[in-house]
């Protein structure tokens, strides 16, 4: 088990997505999946009022309303290190007091819960000032609804900003920071975000860990993504460069008899990631995402896997 800095929360180091829930995976396939993370050692779960928006018929909020079901289900609330986020749920966009506010309420009332144990800052907002978001923020966590405050999607700048104003006030400090990082992304995070991670002890849990399964190693070539259901947001790694490093991640994998996602979630944990976010819409599936925190890889690996990717830093 991994300690969030700054926290008392003890997590395994891998941070099961929930984007899936209501989405690729229904109710009993959500439960299922659920089960089994919780069944091999996993406890930290992520999601988020706008999951999933994106599909037709729904106004968002499925992934909680599930997640909250289940935990209903289990009685498991306690046992259970649960993150969700505001403002990109399209009826609750922003980060306006009264709004934020809101968007708390009700995604407590999905959850079925009284509190959160991380709550994200989806994406920024620029119509409301940084001071006034930390203060907004810190709110929160003093109306015991949210235990810990955490950022995701501003830029580098307003991000140093929003972490130097609640230090320099005495207010209550983010505890990570959810970017997009993975070994066919890393220049922005490991020029822009790593440094303040690292100057403010930063908790570290990337989202698209597996660039939207193109690291998983099922697309060796272009043609394998035509008609993937990921095949849209999957296409944009679909380069030269982008196959170089599926191929150099599923060397390493067969040589040490492990899946290729194994390999490329442990390459971030070798990179210092607290807990790369991984989803799964089947039980099956989790094998190969709970078996990263148990690969070492060597100093080799990790400088093949380097040079690989190189072209993305």
């Amino acid at each position: 088990m991994t300690r969030i800095p700054r926290t008392d929360l003890e997590i395994f180091p891998i941070n099961l997505g929930g984007n899936t829930f209501g989405w690729t995976s229904d109710r009993d396939a959500s439960f299922a999946v659920l089960d089994a993370f919780v069944a091999t050692g996993g406890n930290f779960i992520d999601t988020a009022d706008s999951y999933a928006q994106w599909q037709e018929g729904s106004d968002g909020g499925d992934s909680e309303r599930i997640l909250g079901e289940w935990m209903q289900a289990r009685g498991n609330r306690k046992d259970v290190i649960i993150a969700t986020k505001v403002g990109g749920l399209t009826a609750r966009q922003g980060l306006a007091r009264e709004n934020v506010d809101a968007a708390l309420n009700e995604s407590l009332e999905r959850l079925q819960a009284d509190y959160v144990d991380i709550y994200y800052a989806h994406y920024d907002d620029e119509s409301v000032s940084i001071a006034e978001q930390v203060e907004i923020a810190h709110d929160l966590v003093q109306s015991g609804r949210v235990r810990h405050l955490a950022l995701s999607n501003f830029t580098p700048d307003r991000m140093r900003e929003w972490f130097q104003t609640a230090t320099d006030k005495g207010l209550t400090l983010p505890i990570a920071i959810q970017p997009h990082y993975n070994l066919v992304s890393r220049k922005d995070y490991e020029q822009g975000y790593a440094p303040i991670a690292r100057e403010f002890g930063a908790a570290v849990f990337p989202y698209f860990a597996l660039a939207s399964g193109f690291l998983t190693g099922k697309y060796r070539k272009a043609q394998d993504l035509e008609g993937a259901a990921r095949q849209g947001m999957t296409s944009g790694y679909a380069t030269d460069e982008g196959f170089k490093v599926v191929d150099a991640v599923v060397e390493i994998a067969e040589a040490r008899g492990m899946e290729p996602a194994t390999v490329a979630l442990a390459w971030l944990l070798a990179k210092g990631v607290t807990a790369p976010i991984a989803s799964a819409s089947k039980p099956e599936q989790l094998d190969a995402i709970m078996a990263a925190p148990k690969l070492a890889l060597t100093a080799a690996e990790v400088e093949k896997l380097d040079a690989a990717s190189a072209s993305f830093a």
